[in-house]
């Protein structure tokens, strides 16, 4: 909502001294400091300026935007005069006039967060806009009346008094300047002496890397050499410990076989460690085949049946499997999915005492993605432990753990092989009530392109980018609405690009420019209002489209400061594509038309 404080009219050269001094008064009445207060006057004052030398007469309107904090100060100046005929030149900095015309324009644009024009034979509309300060108050529609009043109360004949302004602005801006300046010369020397000691880390960190990649290759190695050769010997354990329990050389003492039966469950204990590291191994060296097909959840289901009922050892367990209806047939690795619903299925059975573990299917239709479930009735594991279920060699106690054993890299594998089929491994958990282990895949397995070694690996690609999608700034600091937008623009003409706070978000920037930016406003800690404007503020910035996706009801000032589009949360794959394929033209999408 706009709310306007005051109309100054522009006739005579008067008239542009008061449209200076009208913009200061209101400017620290909003509350911005005494920089901001000079830049706002002077853009005013040179816009103002134009209109009397080449429109006269015109107007300056000054209105609030927005009912949030922080709200936009805007300034609007509009003549009826001939228009602008070289207004493209102009704010390209080419045109030069023997009269100054076309500074204007440029000055009050630098100077402003926000500055558009629109010009024709009947006029010329100026809007400029300015985002309130953090610490500014929120101007309500009670205390905008008040300022109006105080503003008609002030004396409107200043002219020598606005002169004196101006001078006391330029000292203290050349005072300022001269600070600055020495400011920078002591900075210079201390980043000469920051920069022979980065040099010094440089090297010394890239010596280090090559050991930790050497020896990463050399633990991938080992792990799969002694894998295979450990598999030898433990399958000559496991056949003739089986062998002895089927009498084939004669009959065996009650001891005896209990014995065997304990050399058999634990050599085949160390086979399944083996195969587990074996696997891992595979995983890390990029050694692993993914085998795509098409296949029925319903088909894998009854298969899963049949192979897990032996492990049901106690009658107070049901294994139970949901009709997976309306979930659509999969193109992926059947095998590796199996493996990951086995470990789950496994798992769950081992932490249940009473009660079922249940197997489900759900189609997710916004992602193109499935998620397939598995819930237990069992211990549960506590909040602060279920990240660490998925760590290597990591198991959680409880009060079943003397009882059941395990590897601890059933679930790690499960990850990493998710994560090679394109997709991720849930869990949600209450103590004593359960777990549901979920894996989400998308329908149809897309073979992920391989990581770019640096960002000067991949200058000699399409847009800079391995695959030639093109890079979207994603600044969004909630890990799970990154990972739902990266599955949106997985298998699109889009490649996300992470950013979890503003500085990251430039550190990306300066790295590769963005053919857009999908913007949250409210970070952990910050407000991105104001790096919105910085963006849109500056020239070679300005024209990468902004799309915001956030929590905060505010439309019309993030359209106000520049933004492109704006939706609230969530927001659907479909509008993020059809977006992104408007504002930047990468015709993805049959229509054509505006989706904003």
């Amino acid at each position: 909502m706009t709310k306007r404080i005051l109309t100054v009219g522009i006739q005579a050269e008067f008239d542009v001294v008061a449209c200076r001094q009208r913009a200061r008064q209101i400017a620290a009445l909003c509350g911005f400091g005494l920089q901001d207060q000079a830049r706002i006057a002077t853009a005013v004052s040179e816009i103002a300026r134009n209109v009397f030398n080449y429109a006269a007469p015109g107007r300056a309107e000054f209105l609030i935007e927005g009912e949030t904090a922080p709200q936009v100060l805007i300034i609007r100046i509009e003549d009826h005069g001939p228009g602008i005929a070289d207004l493209e030149a102009i704010l390209a900095g080419q045109y030069k006039s023997p009269t100054g015309m076309g500074m204007g324009l440029l000055g009050a644009q630098r100077l402003m967060d926000r500055f558009t024009i629109d010009t024709g034979p009947g006029g010329t509309l100026v809007e400029l806009k300015k985002l309130f300060p953090a610490q500014a108050r929120l101007l309500t529609p009670a205390l905008i009346g008040d300022i109006g009043a105080r503003l008609a109360a002030m004396p409107a004949e200043a002219t020598l008094t606005e002169v004196q302004q101006q001078n006391r602005e330029l000292l203290s801006t050349l005072a300022e300047l001269k600070a600055r300046q020495e400011e920078l010369l002591q900075l210079t020397r201390e980043l000469e002496d920051t920069n022979r000691g980065v040099v010094a880390l440089y090297a010394e960190l890239d010596e280090k890397a090559g050991h930790l990649r050497r020896a990463d290759e050399m633990k991938s190695r080992f792990l799969s050499n002694m894998s295979h050769e450990f598999r030898t010997p433990l399958s000559s354990i496991r056949a003739l410990s089986k062998l002895l329990l089927d009498r084939v050389d004669g009959e065996l003492t009650a001891e005896q076989e209990k014995q065997v039966n304990f050399i058999l469950r634990g050599a085949e204990d160390l086979s399944e460690l083996v195969n587990d590291l074996l696997d891992l191994a595979k995983i890390e060296a990029g050694k692993i085949d993914i085998r795509p097909g098409k296949f029925e959840v319903a088909e894998l289901f009854s298969a899963l049946r049949g192979m897990l009922r032996p492990l049901l050892v106690s009658e107070s367990v049901r294994l139970e499997f949901d009709d997976p209806v309306g979930v659509p047939a999969l193109y992926t690795d059947e095998a590796k999915l199996s493996q990951i619903l086995r470990n789950f299925i496994s798992n769950a059975l081992k932490f249940t005492d009473a009660g079922e573990v249940r197997i489900s299917a759900a189609a997710l239709p916004s992602e193109q993605s499935v998620r397939l479930s598995v819930r237990d009735t069992g211990v549960g594991i506590p909040e602060e432990s279920q990240q660490l279920v998925f760590e290597e060699f990591t198991q959680v106690e409880n009060r079943m753990q003397k009882r059941v054993k395990g590897t601890g890299l059933g679930l790690p594998l499960c990850r990493k092989l998710a994560a090679l089929l394109g997709g991720r491994v849930e869990l949600q958990s209450t103590l004593g009530e359960g777990s549901t282990f979920s894996v989400v895949l998308p329908v149809h397995y897309a073979a992920l392109p391989a990581p770019a070694a640096s960002p000067a690996a991949s200058s000699g690609s399409q847009d800079g980018q391995p695959d030639g999608r093109r890079p979207v700034l994603v600044v969004e600091d909630d890990e799970s609405t990154r990972l739902l937008y990266e599955r949106f623009l997985h298998g699109s003409a889009f490649r996300p690009v992470h950013a979890a706070s503003v500085r990251q978000a430039e550190e990306q920037w300066l790295v590769q420019e963005p053919a857009a930016v999908l913007l949250d406003i409210s970070l952990k800690g910050e407000e991105t209002w104001r790096w919105l404007a910085d963006i849109k503020s500056d020239q070679r910035r300005a024209r990468v489209p902004v799309v915001l996706a956030t929590q905060t009801d505010d439309k019309r000032k993030g359209l106000a400061l520049g933004a492109d589009a704006y939706y609230i949360k969530p927001l659907s794959r479909r509008e993020l594509l059809s977006t992104l394929d408007y504002l930047t033209g990468a015709g993805t999408q049959t229509n054509k038309e505006s989706p904003l």
